[in-house]
């Protein structure tokens, strides 16, 4: 509430389109070209940060041994509560569930909403992307680190996402959630720093 915000109006359109991308790494700059109000990138990642601390939508850096690469990431958007991601769709859960690409970033924003709100202060919470690898989530706390692939359907093959990110940072946990892996429900039950082994 202490926050200024000189422009509203590009607040409210970067709430709406981080909602409907959540669950998706999107650039900036790029985001610049489909809003409404003048503005810039530091512009906007003020406002990101500002919708972060309110409890609404937060925009997670790509995980890097180096903090001036994890800065200069494109973020991920996350809602930090999928009501928000899913109110403008009017899908049914039927109608969602249907649209195999939405229900798969829905199922994966509501595990990335969950780590963000359980996490303690020192729990970080990244995503990591060197294509065309990617793991779905990154948590890091003392130096301990556990890479998260998020699968909301049958999923056959192997898991080289996690398996090139622990080539490129070493010995982590690999975590599997959904179908042959960890429940979704029982992730749910416990907090982040819970699966920092």
């Amino acid at each position: 509430m202490m926050t200024r915000v000189a422009k509203p109006a590009l607040l409210k359109e970067l709430f709406e389109l981080g909602c409907a991308y959540s669950g998706q790494i999107l650039a900036l700059n790029k985001l610049l070209g489909q809003l409404q109000d003048a503005g810039n990138t530091v512009t906007l990642a003020d406002y990101l940060h500002v919708l972060g601390n309110a409890g609404l939508l937060v925009g997670l850096q790509k995980f890097a041994g180096r903090q001036h690469r994890r800065r200069a990431s494109p973020p991920k958007f996350n809602v930090l509560n999928t009501a928000l991601m899913s109110v403008a769709t009017g899908y049914s859960k039927a109608d969602a569930k249907a649209d195999r690409s939405y229900w798969g970033r829905l199922v994966e924003s509501a595990v990335g909403a969950h780590l963000h709100n359980s996490a303690s202060e020192d729990c970080k919470l990244y995503y990591w992307r060197e294509s065309p690898h990617e793991v779905d989530f990154v948590i890091e706390k003392n130096h301990r680190l556990v890479a998260i692939e998020v699968k909301s359907a049958k999923f056959k093959g192997t898991h080289a996402g996690m398996d090139a990110f622990e080539s490129a940072f070493g010995t982590c946990r690999k975590l599997l959630i959904g179908d042959g892996g960890i429940p979704l429900v029982e992730l749910l039950s416990y907090p982040a720093d819970h699966w920092v082994a």
